[in-house]
């Protein structure tokens, strides 16, 4: 490997031993790509330390960063920190970069020398591995009014990695949001291009589509389009960011028998669009749950 690959891939890791290895192995394996594969090693506690230090071992491109448990925004602070490629790109512990991504993505990065963000169609599969859906963008162009429109997840993105240290890069001010914070910087100095594939995949569990942090996700949103108001106008971002700072999950909140079985509905109505017979399973998970929740029994029973 020489010493600036084109590309650095930056994930964090809390406690993913049983699904890290696909997600090294789907980078590892790309084609087309010169890169290095940065791993930041966020506290976890159940073995997969010994994961990644097996691959730094076997890999000169893998490079594995061990620190205490401080949250995926300044986990992935750490990691582009340590970054030396041209560009970053973005992966998530659990999640497949498909054949072909990186190669890609770095071809219209080459293509468009004043892209700011390169992003790509997204498949979100179940908890068992089971094919939900596919998010593809219609439009490139980043929007924070009215709701945030962008990429159709946050770790299927590219970006230069000049331009990710000139805005200032992930702020760990955002415990939540710290995707859509640093796109709607990234995008002010360039475009977002959008590859018309699905070049990603990520899973979707209970807890991820539970809406449990939804209020503190929404305040963030509006936050950030505040930040960029005043941007604008040459404003202070300071008050802004001290509020954000201050939203962070609150560790006795739990999710509710309701929120679960409205997920695990979720999960079943998209598996019964595609004419999957495994939608019933979740139907009835919910159910299990949450035995008053009507639209799980109106599936099971018609």
């Amino acid at each position: 490997m020489r010493a600036n690959p084109e590309v650095s891939v930056v994930m964090s890791v809390y406690n993913g031993a049983g699904y890290l290895r696909k997600s090294i192995e789907s980078i590892l394996t790309q084609e087309g790509a010169e890169l290095e594969f940065i791993v930041v090693n966020d506290g976890s506690t159940d073995g997969s330390k010994e994961i990644l230090d097996e691959y730094a071992l076997k890999d000169k491109r893998f490079r594995v960063i061990h620190q205490e448990n401080q949250g995926l925004t300044r986990a992935l602070i750490r990691g582009c920190a340590e970054a030396k490629g041209t560009y970053i790109a973005r992966q998530d512990a659990g999640d497949i970069s498909l054949p072909g991504r990186l190669k890609k993505q770095l071809a219209h990065a080459r293509k468009h020398a004043a892209a700011a963000l390169i992003s790509c169609g997204t498949r979100f599969s179940g908890p068992g591995g089971e094919y939900l859906y596919d998010v593809m963008e219609a439009t490139d162009e980043l929007s924070i009014k009215g709701g945030f429109t962008g990429p159709s997840c946050h770790p299927c993105t590219l970006f230069p990695r000049k331009l990710y240290e000139q805005v200032g890069g992930y702020r760990s001010a955002f415990y939540f949001g710290q995707d859509k914070d640093l796109w709607s910087r990234l995008c002010v100095s360039g475009k977002h291009i959008i590859l018309p594939e699905v070049l990603y995949e990520t899973s979707v569990t209970v807890d991820s589509i539970s809406g449990l942090y939804r209020k503190e996700q929404i305040e963030i949103a509006l936050l950030i389009a505040e930040c960029d108001r005043l941007r604008r106008e040459g404003l202070s971002e300071s008050p802004v960011l001290n509020k954000a700072a201050t939203i962070k999950p609150d560790g006795k909140r739990r999710l509710s028998r309701l929120a679960s079985a409205r997920a695990l509905y979720f999960i079943g109505a998209c598996l019964k669009q595609q004419g999957d017979r495994r939608a019933n399973n979740y139907f009835k998970e919910a159910v299990r749950v949450c035995p008053m929740h009507i639209r799980s029994w109106y599936r099971l029973v018609f």
